[in-house]
């Protein structure tokens, strides 16, 4: 496990250039979110997990380190995403991603949505990745500060557990958390929380691992609606929009 620091600059490449460590090669931007991805992937062994905050601007970068993240994607190491919302750190209000890396994924046939009942218990394939916006999951600590709940952390981890074929735990009180979304006690992609999304699926947005772009946004009562909150979604939207219409420029320019 590791919580890096964002964004990192000036960052010495020509003495890492020819390390070993960073297989998909070394990011163009002075930015060192994709050295740290590397060093952490390298890390592991081939049954090995890692699990990292990142910033959120990684999971959507372009350029070089859209293609180290579509070699990341294509080896099968990534498994599970999870968008974390803002306030969880105690000296900036920046959201963030959690990203878990699995090299001990199994090989599956590419298909256009898997769903598979009764996967290999304990295991996730290497054509999947499992996305989950818990954004809107956090206990509110004061005005400026939010953590999970041990019943939030136990419903995050059964969501994969699940999706991995895994036994539930509800030592935590979870059980009322899991009822609405999974009452049969199977994996389902529920809309605003929860989708495993193919190579397919992910070589079409873009090779992106916002998980917003896969899960979608669930409706919402209306006494539940924080201004704050909504501007905060609409800017992240608005950012992805953003980097869709540079790359479909960059491609009307080559053409």
């Amino acid at each position: 496990m590791a919580n890096p620091p964002f964004n990192v600059d000036k960052v010495d490449k020509d003495r890492i250039k020819n390390d070993p460590r960073f297989p998909f090669g070394l990011p163009k931007p002075d930015n060192a979110n994709y050295i740290w991805i590397q060093l952490f992937y390298s890390a592991l062994n081939q049954t090995g997990r890692a699990g990292f905050v990142m910033a959120n601007s990684a999971s959507d970068a372009r350029g070089s380190e859209m293609e180290i993240r579509k070699q990341l994607i294509e080896s099968g190491a990534v498994d599970v995403m999870i968008a974390i919302s803002s306030n969880f750190f105690y000296t900036v209000t920046l959201p963030c991603t959690l990203w878990f890396l699995d090299k001990g994924k199994v090989e599956t046939p590419r298909v256009a949505t898997p769903r598979v009942e009764t996967p290999r218990r304990g295991v996730s394939t290497k054509d999947t990745v499992l996305f989950i916006d818990a954004r809107n999951i956090y206990t509110q600590v004061d005005r400026a500060h939010r953590e999970f709940a041990p019943e939030q952390i136990e419903l995050l981890a059964n969501i994969v557990r699940l999706y991995r074929g895994e036994e539930t735990e509800t030592a935590n009180g979870s059980a009322a958390l899991m009822m609405p979304h999974f009452p049969k006690g199977k994996y389902a992609d529920v809309l605003g929380l929860c989708k495993v999304a193919d190579v397919e699926e992910i070589e079409a947005q873009g090779w992106s691992l916002n998980p917003g772009r896969y899960v979608g946004v669930a409706e919402r009562q209306a006494d539940d609606f924080d201004f704050a909150e909504k501007l905060e979604e609409l800017n992240e939207e608005l950012e992805a929009l953003n980097l869709e219409a540079h790359e479909l420029e960059e491609r009307s320019v080559r053409m």
